[in-house]
C-alpha cells in the first residue's frame, strides 16, 4: 500500500512540475508555428510550382491548385492571411528549417527520411509513382522494359518519383530534371525515354498533350502526401491535424477535388512554368 501510494505521489508531483513549465498545461507552445502565425496574422507557405495539378500559377501570378485551396482553407479557419513563397522542390524542406516559411504545400510525400528533417501533419492526400512515355512508343508494356542500358529516365531533382526511380532501374540511366514540366519538355524532345512522377500530374499532363504521351498502366508504388511543418512543433501538429479532420471530404474540399481532378476546365487558365 505504501508502494501503491508512493507512486501515486510520485505521478501528481510530476504533473505539477510539468503544469508549472508553462501556463497552459505542460510543453510549451511559446515558439510554434501557429502562434507565431496567429501573432503576424499571416500563414506563410512554401510552395514548387509545376506540379499540376498541386502547386500552379494562373496568368496574373496567383498560386492556384489544390494545394493552394487547402492552404486556404488553413488559413481561414486560422483566422490568418496566406503569403506564398516559391522554391525549387529540393529548396523547400531547407527553407521550412530556417524558417523562411511556416509550411510546405508541394504533394511532399512523406518518407522516413524527410521525417528526420521536419514534422509531417496526417496524410492528406493518396497518390502514386506512374511512368509517362512518348506516344509513338507502344512497345513498353512495363517499366521494367525501360530498365536497359542506352534508356534515359526523366525525374524532377529531389521527388519521391526521383528516389523511386534512382532505386529499382539497374541499368537504364536517371536524369534529375528542376521540376516536371523540364523532364516532360525532355521527354518531347527525344532525351528521355520515360519520366516517373506522380500519377495526378501525368493525367493531367496527359490530358493538355493527347495523344502525344501515354501513361503505363498501373503504378510503381503508392504514398501518402502530407503538409511538412517544423520538426517536433506539436501544437502546430496537432491542430493541422484537427483542421484536415473536419476538412478532408467536406463542400469546400470535394469542390476543390472535382475542380482539379474530374475537369480539364482549368488547363486553360493556368500557365506552365
Amino acid at each position: 500500500m505504501k508502494k501503491w501510494l508512493a507512486a501515486v505521489l510520485m505521478i501528481t508531483m510530476l504533473i505539477i512540475a510539468g503544469c508549472s513549465n508553462d501556463s497552459g498545461g505542460g510543453v510549451s507552445t511559446e515558439n510554434s508555428t501557429i502562434q507565431k502565425a496567429l501573432k503576424n496574422k499571416k500563414l506563410v507557405i512554401g510552395m514548387s510550382t509545376g506540379y499540376f495539378p498541386f502547386d500552379m500559377k494562373d496568368p496574373n501570378g496567383t498560386f492556384v491548385g489544390y494545394d493552394a485551396d487547402t492552404a486556404e482553407a488553413l488559413a481561414k479557419a486560422l483566422g490568418v492571411e496566406v503569403e506564398y513563397k516559391q522554391f525549387t522542390f529540393d529548396g523547400l524542406i531547407p527553407a521550412l528549417q530556417t524558417g523562411e516559411v511556416d509550411m510546405v504545400f508541394a504533394g511532399m510525400t512523406i518518407r522516413g527520411d524527410r521525417a528526420l528533417a521536419v514534422s509531417f501533419a496526417d496524410p492528406y492526400f493518396q497518390t502514386g509513382q506512374a511512368v509517362m512515355l512518348p506516344g509513338s512508343d507502344t512497345a513498353t508494356k512495363t517499366w521494367q522494359d525501360l530498365d536497359v542500358a542506352g534508356k534515359k529516365i526523366a525525374v524532377g531533382i529531389g521527388t519521391t518519383g526521383a528516389l523511386l526511380a534512382k532505386d529499382v532501374f539497374k541499368n537504364a540511366q536517371v536524369v534529375d530534371y528542376e521540376n516536371f514540366p523540364d523532364a516532360a519538355a525532355a521527354l518531347a524532345q527525344g532525351q528521355a525515354d520515360g519520366i516517373v512522377y506522380d500519377e495526378p500530374a501525368i493525367a493531367v499532363w496527359k490530358l493538355q498533350n493527347g495523344d502525344n504521351v501515354r501513361q503505363l498502366e498501373g503504378l510503381i508504388s503508392t504514398e501518402n502526401l502530407g503538409i511538412a511543418l517544423k520538426k517536433n512543433d506539436f501544437e502546430t501538429i496537432q491542430w493541422v491535424n484537427s483542421f484536415l479532420n473536419s476538412y478532408l471530404g467536406s463542400p469546400a474540399e470535394l469542390a476543390s477535388r472535382e475542380k482539379w481532378f474530374e475537369s480539364s476546365d482549368w488547363l486553360d487558365e493556368v500557365v506552365e512554368e
